[in-house]
């Protein structure tokens, strides 16, 4: 990245913004790929649960990335309208700050709902076979959940749907793409880490200008997750 100055924050009323029809087909295009595609090749392929695992972590970024390049691709707009532009290093060193935030916040919250008698169900066990076949598996599931996941998944949430909404100003922008971020995780154990991790990322891309220092958070904040998955589970 850069280490010049940052772009301005960004404000409503740019008439270049990314719009309600690229937020659409970016949604359309990662739900038919996540939601259709994968289970789809999970029952021809047959796969078991480490391989699954591995394609599951996967394919939560490709499906952003999918996504993110129909959204592009339906009216061929500068892709600085989507927060791919350079950034400083204070920002992507906020943005690492802000991961570790956001880890510990969504931790107390899940551990309030569970003291209150919420234990919404844990979808997520198939990525802890991931990084169940050694360390090969493991630096794959890092690789996979990590670096890749984050990507596909900012530069939908936040380079797209971020990006539109805050035509309608802050708070629908970063709380609204938030909320469609958590919902994209389903009403499960993950809604409220996603909901924590969405809030940081939009907001770093609402004052920064930049998609990047929310992918720092995503990036860290899933490495810290998926560590600290791997050791409870016994496998590191």
């Amino acid at each position: 990245m850069s280490r010049s100055r940052s772009a301005a924050p960004v404000t409503a009323g740019s008439p270049s913004r990314p719009g309600w029809g690229e937020i659409v087909v970016g949604l359309v295009v990662l739900a038919a790929v996540a939601y259709g595609g994968g289970p789809l090749v999970l029952r021809t392929l047959d796969l078991g649960p480490l391989a699954g695992g591995l394609f599951l972590a996967a394919l939560s970024g490709i499906a952003g990335i999918a996504g993110f390049a129909a959204a592009v691709a339906l009216r061929r707009r500068p892709l600085s309208e989507f927060g791919v532009r350079a950034t400083t290093v204070r920002w992507l060193v906020i943005g690492a700050a802000g991961a570790i935030l956001a880890f510990v916040v969504s931790r107390l919250l899940a551990i309030g709902m569970v003291l209150v008698g919420i234990e919404p169900e844990n979808i997520q066990g198939a990525y802890a076979d991931a990084g169940s076949g050694g360390a090969w598996s493991v630096a794959l599931s890092l690789l996979f959940l990590a670096v890749l996941t984050p990507l596909g998944e900012e530069l939908l949430f936040r380079g797209v749907v971020t990006s539109g909404l805050l035509r309608y100003g802050a708070v629908v922008g970063v709380v609204g793409s938030a909320l469609v971020f958590a919902l994209a995780h389903g009403l499960n154990v993950v809604f409220v880490t996603a909901l924590v991790v969405g809030l940081v990322a939009g907001e770093l891309r609402r004052r920064s200008g930049s998609v990047w220092p929310g992918v720092v958070t995503h990036v860290v904040h899933n490495a810290i997750a998926q560590v600290v998955a791997l050791a409870f589970a016994g496998v590191l």
